[in-house]
Order: structure tokens, then C-alpha cells, then sequence
């Protein structure tokens, strides 16, 4: 699947990053334990925000004024859960947390566990689960030793 960049043009020259930043940024990251180090390179890329959606892994990323880049889809479509299981996903972001599973398998277990994609705050430093109903099911805060 081709790699699309949706771009809304502005008057002004503000920091527009690319899919190879992005995917450069991503590959430093080794377990969930990297994941505050990750957000700051996003932040300092000009990245506000982004939206994970687990069917098929693809991420959407937004900028400012309405600059947004669309990435490709990361495996086939997979089937969510109807059912969200709070407790197991919470333990399972936890594991992951700690460094003790990779990115492919935190999402799998997502997914099974009926997390249907999560978005990412980066100007209020948070990352918020949904459902298939669009509901949040836990909003956690990103913490970073850097500012």
C-alpha cells in the first residue's frame, strides 16, 4: 500500500515533517519503555498529535494548521474485539511499559482485548484508549523527564 501525505496548504512556514522522520524516530524505539524518548523526538519533529488505529496499525499524524500525513497500513486487517477488557489491557500496558514486549505484540493483545485505536496529546502529554463505541477506556498521562 502506498504511503499517502495529505496536505493542507498554509500562508506561513511552519515545520512540516516527513513519514521517513517519523518512521526514523520509530525505529529507535525497542519496547514500550522508549516510548517517552519517541514523543519528545515527535514533539521536536512539530507532530501535535496522533491517531493509532489498530484494525490494520496505520497512524495518522497532525501539525499544525491543518497539516496532517497519513501512514500505511502495518498488517492485514484484524478484527477487534466487541468486547473492551479493562483489567487485561491495563495489565498488558503495563508489561509493555516496563520494556517486557515488543510494539507488534502490545498491539495484537490491544486489539484482542477490544481496543480499537488510541490517540496521542502531545501538547497535553496524553494517550487516550477507545473502543468500537468511540469510548475512552483509559486515559493515561505521558511522563517525560524532558520538557
Amino acid at each position: 500500500m502506498a504511503v499517502f501525505a495529505m496536505i493542507q496548504q498554509n500562508s506561513n512556514n511552519n515545520r512540516k515533517f516527513t513519514l521517513d522522520e517519523i518512521k526514523l524516530a520509530h525505529s529507535k524505539v525497542k519496547s514500550g519503555a522508549d516510548f517517552p524518548s519517541y514523543i519528545q523526538e515527535l514533539k521536536k519533529l512539530g507532530v501535535n498529535s496522533y491517531e493509532h488505529f489498530l484494525i490494520d496499525g496505520h497512524i495518522n499524524y497532525y501539525g499544525e494548521n491543518g497539516y496532517y500525513l497519513i501512514g500505511d497500513a502495518k498488517w492485514p486487517i484484524r478484527e477487534v474485539a466487541a468486547k473492551s477488557q479493562l483489567v487485561d489491557f491495563a495489565k498488558n500496558l503495563k508489561t509493555h511499559q516496563a520494556g517486557k514486549s515488543d510494539y507488534l505484540t502490545f498491539c495484537k493483545e490491544a486489539i484482542d482485548l477490544g481496543i480499537e485505536k488510541w490517540i496521542v496529546d502531545l501538547e497535553k502529554m496524553t494517550c487516550t484508549y477507545y473502543n468500537l463505541d468511540k469510548v475512552e477506556v483509559l486515559v493515561e498521562e505521558i511522563r517525560s523527564s524532558i520538557k
